[in-house]
């Protein structure tokens, strides 16, 4: 006897709608590896509609007092805690995540990154009139920059959507927002609860694959494409966005390198530093994947963690003592193996490297020693749970191995050496730097990197800042 699946739609000019030529995709649950809904695979006419329901929404809610966009963005927040547990719901079927960590994790952050974006909305300002040239009056405008085109990663889906519409909708703009493929079902939930808040075209999701996102960058309406994702992916939107100079917003990989000197407090630093790279099962950009151990305590160290590793649980998401559930999709699992199976000769694998069970999308957490600078594993992105630990003799061979990657994101030092943390986070080239600690975010902060990592931020006044343009007007005192 077959199941009917839950029929997903898109959301467009306030209202559910399904593709326009009915054609649909399989959305997967990675913990069951079973089909539990079907998504639009949105084509042009559904692209086309979103944006131009975004651009007639666009000027009445840009004209909006930033006090009245700031109101919608509270409700929305409100709404967000009063429906957590449907939205933990359809993220966890989403992505097989714990139920509790999303719970605790997850929601209280989205929640306090919307209410400070609805605080930002009413911070438009621009630098004091002032004459410059006599007779002639100078005032700066910080406008919104019109209809933005959003696309949104598998690995957070509610929570990266979150960093793309609330600044975006505080700063006056309108959006059309596509979530992964593999994991809409938290987005559309999302825009049944934002959609009973602002005006019909203010928000919009079209689901659909890489195509479809492709249709939305290249779409002649938006003023801004944003996306959160890979640096193939980033590539492609740079060069699609530049084909009529879109605003481009890059959020990309990462390889973020985890330097350990010799003074730093072992235990506590093998705790975290497991925690933060087998977290959501590594698949976060700043997770913390890549130690790089002085050598004097280089074994100690890698014992230490290969042990923590293999107390470290994955499972199905309402068992309350795993860490992390499945990777979140069978491609994703098929790229983790394969960097563990194209491992060299002189790589040793100190605990995991395999697959948990035959249902599901799991794998064992894993450490991996005995590597070089230019081994494919230390250069390239895993996002799995797999953490590498390389040996250096000194801060200058420990600079030059962090910083010879392409990625560019985020980095941490473990050092009890405050002068000598402060000359690490001075040369380490990385848009974030945590000492003594990895992978804490606040709203307040900005969060971005540098190369292929990409550009513009997330959070913050910075990503705030971001989704406004800059106008000058002169008036004549005459």
């Amino acid at each position: 006897m077959s199941t009917e699946l839950r029929r997903l739609r898109n959301y467009i000019n306030g209202e559910f709608r399904d593709a326009a030529d009915g054609r649909t995709t399989e959305v997967i649950n990675p913990a069951t590896g079973e089909a539990y809904a079907v998504a639009p695979l949105s084509g042009q006419a559904d692209v086309d509609a979103a944006m131009k329901a975004a651009a007639d929404a666009f000027p009445a809610w840009h004209d909006l007092v930033p006090a009245e966009r700031q109101k919608a963005l509270l409700k929305i927040a409100d709404a967000f805690e009063e429906r957590a547990e449907d939205l933990i719901a359809a993220e966890v079927e989403n992505t097989g995540k714990p139920i509790g960590l999303t719970r605790s994790e997850e929601i209280p952050p989205m929640v306090d990154q919307i209410r400070f974006f609805a605080g930002a909305a009413r911070m438009l300002e621009g630098r004091a009139a002032g004459e410059y040239m006599e007779g002639l009056t100078s005032i700066i405008r910080r406008e919104p920059v019109g209809v933005c085109a959003q696309v949104a990663p598998w690995n957070y889906p509610m929570m990266m959507a979150v960093w793309k519409f609330a600044p975006a909708l505080a700063a006056g703009n309108t959006v059309v927002l596509k979530p992964s493929d593999t994991t809409p079902a938290s987005t559309v939930l999302m825009a049944e609860i934002i959609g009973s808040i602002v005006p019909p075209g203010v928000f919009n999701v079209v689901t659909g694959d890489r195509d479809t996102g492709r249709m939305m960058v290249e779409h002649p309406t938006p003023a801004m494409a944003s996306i959160t994702g890979s640096v193939r992916a980033g590539m492609q939107v740079a060069e699609s966005a530049a084909k009529d100079l879109k605003r481009v917003h890059l959020e990309l990989g990462g390889k973020a390198p985890v330097v350990v000197f010799e003074d730093t407090d072992l235990a506590k630093a093998v705790e975290d530093i497991s925690m933060a790279g087998f977290f959501n099962a590594g698949q976060d950009c700043t997770a913390a994947t890549r130690v790089l151990v002085h050598e004097s305590i280089h074994d100690e160290f890698v014992t230490a963690l290969a042990k923590a590793a293999a107390d470290t649980k994955t499972g199905l998401p309402d068992d309350e003592d795993v860490l992390y559930g499945p990777l979140n999709n069978a491609g994703q699992l098929a790229q983790v193996s394969g960097f563990i199976d194209r491992l060299p000769a002189h790589a040793k694998v100190e605990a995991g490297g395999h697959r948990v069970g035959e249902k599901g999308y799991f794998y064992a957490p894993t450490v991996v020693s005995g590597l070089k600078q230019d081994d494919e594993i230390i250069q390239k992105e895993v996002f799995g749970p797999v953490i590498t630990v390389q040996s250096f003799t000194d801060e200058a061979q420990a600079v030059s191995y962090a910083n010879g990657v392409e990625y560019a994101l985020a980095s941490s030092v473990w050092t009890k050496d405050h002068s000598r943390a402060m000359r690490m986070s001075k040369v380490l080239d990385f848009g974030c730097v945590w000492i003594n600690t990895h992978i804490p975010l606040v709203a307040e902060m900005p969060h971005g990197g540098f190369k292929k990592s990409g550009y513009g931020k997330d959070l913050s006044a910075y990503g705030f800042d971001d989704y406004t343009r800059i106008k000058h007007v002169m008036t004549s005192l005459d």
